[in-house]
């Protein structure tokens, strides 16, 4: 399912779905509410860091939480990684490899499993405590903001410094998961993902974030050698936001002769493969796709799709530094 244009408008051009789904959001509202007041969240022995954000759809937590590993990585530092594995049926905990079927695991899960051992569990804390018996020292919790079950050292809130919190409304009148003011009040850290125009341009349009810490990032493709430029493709995304993926081949040089936006995390069936294959060959041109969707590829399709990998690059690149070292005496 692809996010209504009308989550992202202006709060001062709402439309008429945001008010006609208004008494729907506040029902969310309550619910919402409810369950953090009767959280009693648990502690589990190691530093949990919390990677997540505030609205429905993609903002980047995923190649935020592949930096923080990395990085944890570096400092010696034996992490895992939590995630629910949406979009998948495991109720978990189950261990994660790249080769797991995002049929069972989620698109997300298998591509986090190439940095860190990765677990899939509806239940946090089950995961985290799963994580923690097969050595990790420190959990990286992929989303789970909103999640009050697991106690969190340190959370940071992704945001998309194109969209900001759009239209300001909760699901399903607006993107937000919960009210800004209550997601902010849980972290301590919001990371403002875009260019530098986009990052100022939501600084000025979004009040909420005066006063916060801010850390800095865009994502970047990764250099794997592949001669984008002139390069006609057909290019197709299910993720939160397809246009960023398809503005990134532009950038690129890539000739775009067609996209497709798909839902978040659609299922890629055959017939709908073939048929991009059949439009890509009529336009002799190459199908394109992301990692996320990659992993969504039956495995004979996966040397047919060429992956355009992402990486988060930090502006400075050492900004998580005097923010994990106080987590760990030694770092």
């Amino acid at each position: 399912m692809r996010a209504p244009a009308f989550w992202w408008r202006p709060a001062e051009r709402p439309g008429l779905w945001p008010p006609l789904l208004t008494p729907v959001a506040a029902i969310w509202r309550l619910a919402s509410d409810r369950r953090q007041a009767r959280a009693r969240p648990v502690r589990v022995g190691v530093p949990v860091i919390c990677v997540g954000n505030l609205v429905a759809g993609g903002a980047g937590k995923t190649p935020t939480a592949i930096a923080v590993v990395e990085h944890l990585r570096a400092a010696g530092r034996s992490p895992h990684i939590v995630t629910r594995g949406y979009g998948g049926t495991a109720v978990g905990p189950l261990a994660v490899t790249m080769e797991s079927a995002a049929a069972v695991v989620g698109d997300e899960a298998p591509l986090l499993a190439a940095f860190a051992p990765t677990w899939v569990a509806r239940d946090r804390l089950a995961g985290a405590e799963a994580a923690i018996a097969a050595g990790a020292d420190v959990i990286v919790l992929d989303d789970g903001l909103q999640n009050p079950g697991l106690a969190k050292d340190l959370s940071f809130a992704v945001v998309d410094a194109e969209t900001g919190f759009g239209n300001g409304r909760l699901i399903p009148a607006g993107p937000l998961r919960e009210p800004v003011m209550a997601g902010l009040g849980r972290v301590q850290h919001v990371l403002l993902v875009g260019s530098e125009a986009a990052r100022v341009a939501c600084l000025r349009r979004e009040p909420a974030l005066a006063g916060r810490s801010i850390l800095e990032a865009e994502i970047t493709p990764l250099a794997t050698g592949m001669a984008w430029s002139g390069l006609r493709v057909v290019a197709f995304a299910g993720i939160g936001r397809p246009e960023k993926f398809f503005a990134t081949l532009r950038q690129l040089g890539a000739e775009l002769t067609a996209t497709h936006a798909l839902g978040d995390h659609q299922r890629l069936a055959r017939p709908l493969l073939e048929r991009l294959a059949r439009e890509a060959a009529g336009r002799n041109a190459q199908l394109v796709t992301t990692e996320k969707d990659a992993a969504r590829l039956p495995p004979d399709w996966r040397q047919r799709v060429l992956t355009l990998p992402v990486r988060l690059r930090l502006s400075p690149p050492d900004a998580l530094d005097p923010i994990l070292k106080p987590l760990f005496l030694d770092i």
